[in-house]
């Protein structure tokens, strides 16, 4: 009996691709687990290898990789890594992804464009994923686009409970940098306690990317220190833009939060010149040394991402992790 026993045994086992060790590392640690030692490189004409150095059969498998730059390698290791659980027996395999690779690909604008974020679903269903767990979507119908489970994380309670305690004295604005991100703002206001809303109102460049061309504030931000919320910041002309336009209204001071701090150049040098008093991130994406600046704030993701493959795993309740909001 003792053989059957062991077969019905849950096993966890955390997978980390080489996109971003430290995150892995510090989610492992905090579920008690080491990382499965594995062997990674690349060939000479660039295709990757990967491959486990122990037994993976019948485990709970969670692969851990945020897709930064450069992204296509490591979605590339992502999908490899899952093909490898998948072949070597594993139980169950899910995705974690801090950071969704394509997810601002989530519609055609035009004709004749792909739905990248519904490709990238489709290749790890393919290569054998059987869940997701991802940081705050671009857009949440992405979670539509896998055909399982997706664990929808948000990041705002790490955010927002850190402004509020650092700003949280001070007469508060949440600003949404576009209309379309207003549901977010709200949420923001509701976890700072009511806060006054207001938003950008801006027309994008349908043939040029990364660049608006107008902003017009919309709510009152007179004499308040206003929180600029978003998901993301690549390049930083949005935000920065957005900030401008703020102070221009006369704010008393601009705070920028957002989850995913891509930072493309030139993104530390505008953020650095911008009004902005304080930029507050999380590391769902690796800033190395040449990203930091005396501005930039980065908050951990890690007990985020950690609970929510421990409530996974335990078959337990992400839901429950965000009050019924997830």
């Amino acid at each position: 009996m003792t053989g059957m026993k062991r077969t019905t045994e849950k096993n966890l086992m955390v997978f980390s691709g080489r996109a971003h060790p430290v995150l892995a590392q510090e989610v492992a640690d905090l579920l008690g687990t080491a990382l499965v030692p594995q062997s990674a490189y690349e060939f000479a004409n660039g295709e990757l290898y990967v491959r486990f150095e122990e037994s993976v059969r019948g485990c709970d498998a969670f692969v851990l990789q945020s897709h930064t730059a450069p992204i296509n390698e490591w979605i590339m290791e992502h999908l490899l890594m899952v093909d490898a659980l998948k072949r070597a027996s594993a139980k169950r395999i899910t995705v974690v992804m801090p950071f969704y690779g394509y997810a601002r690909q989530d519609k055609k604008h035009r004709g004749r464009e792909p739905i990248s974020a519904r490709l990238v679903a489709d290749l790890f269903k393919t290569a054998g994923a059987d869940r997701l767990i991802t940081v705050d979507l671009h857009a949440d119908q992405i979670q539509g686009f896998f055909d399982g489970p997706v664990d929808h994380l948000m990041a705002l309670p790490i955010l927002a409970d850190y402004v509020k305690q650092q700003y949280g004295g001070q007469s508060l604005c949440v600003v949404s940098p576009d209309a379309g991100r207003i549901k977010v703002a709200e949420r923001w206001s509701a976890r700072l306690g009511g806060a006054p809303l207001a938003f950008i109102h801006k027309t994008r460049r349908t043939d040029r990317p990364n660049e608006t061309v107008a902003n017009r504030v919309v709510g009152e931000v007179k004499g308040r220190m206003c929180v600029l919320v978003d998901d993301m910041i690549d390049t930083g002309g949005t935000i920065v833009k957005a900030a401008e336009a703020i102070m221009a209204e006369g704010a008393a001071g601009v705070i920028i939060a957002a989850t995913h701090a891509i930072l493309s150049d030139p993104a530390v040098e505008r953020l650095k010149s911008s009004p902005a008093v304080e930029v507050v991130v999380t590391n769902t994406l690796p800033l190395g040394d040449d990203v930091s600046f005396d501005k930039l704030t980065c908050l951990s993701i890690a007990p985020l991402v950690g609970r929510a493959i421990r409530e996974v795993f335990e078959d337990g309740s992400v839901t429950s992790m965000f009050d019924g909001h997830a």
